[in-house]
């Protein structure tokens, strides 16, 4: 009997280390991880709409061709104007706009015995290029800040024919700084506050009903405050897989 059984526990010992050594040669069936997958993609193309207060600063100097006094120069009245922007995104913080708006306004003489009296009428078309960093750490409230340049033309110049018989104001080249934040809606849209400063210096020729000839300078240099609602586009959504 008991020879029987050792020969059975034998038996079951042999099958069980034969079973073993086959599971150990074969193939492991276990897959590798997956790497996580997210989309790494942006709509590069930017377009804004906005309503535009432009707020024009008092400055500037004016006098006869022969250097006698005649004011302080200019100051413009305020506008309310539509403004229509168009940026490109290089990357997720990098990116380029070009601002293009119209702008009327009234221009008067500022101080001297002329204070107040309107000189012309004038409207101004300023595109400005502005180079801008946006700044994404902030979820869906994205700061940014733009520094650029700005070239201003003046056409519609009408002087006021009750003081000058003629009005020229040439056109102007100026630096122009700019600070807002999106408010980012999804992929495509977001609301937009803005505020910029340019610098807006041109000089002014012009002559008297009576022939005396005028020269100066008007420092309107406005700041443009604006609240708007931005369209993204052009972009692809195809997930990417993780770099890591």
């Amino acid at each position: 009997m008991k020879t029987i059984l050792r020969g059975v526990l034998s038996a079951f010992l042999l099958g069980a280390a034969l079973t073993g050594a086959s599971a150990a040669d074969l193939p492991s069936t276990t897959t590798a991880p997956v790497p996580p997958v997210f989309t790494d993609s942006f709509n590069p193309w930017a377009v804004r709409l906005a309503v535009t207060g432009v707020l024009p600063t008092n400055g500037g100097s004016l006098s006869t061709a022969g250097g006698g006094y005649v004011s302080n120069g200019f100051k413009a009245t305020n506008s309310v104007i539509p403004e229509l922007d168009i940026g490109y995104y290089f990357t997720k913080n990098i990116a380029a706009q070009l601002v293009c708006c119209l702008s009327p306004h009234n221009v008067f003489l500022d101080g001297g015995a002329l204070n107040g009296v309107q000189a012309s009428r004038a409207l101004l078309f300023p595109p400005t290029l502005l180079l801008q960093y946006h700044f994404t750490d902030f979820g869906a409230i994205q700061p940014y800040a733009g520094v650029g340049v700005n070239y201003t033309h003046f056409f519609g110049t009408t002087p006021n024919s009750a003081l000058l018989s003629s009005v020229s104001i040439k056109d102007s080249w100026g630096v122009a700084a700019q600070l807002g934040v999106d408010y980012v809606l999804d992929r495509n849209w977001a609301l937009n506050l803005d505020a910029k400063w340019i610098l807006i210096d041109p000089t002014v020729q012009a002559t008297t009903v009576g022939g005396v000839a005028l020269n100066g300078r008007a420092n309107i240099n406005p700041v443009l405050v604006s609240a708007g609602i931005v369209y993204r586009f052009g972009g692809t959504s195809a997930p990417v897989v993780a770099r890591y």
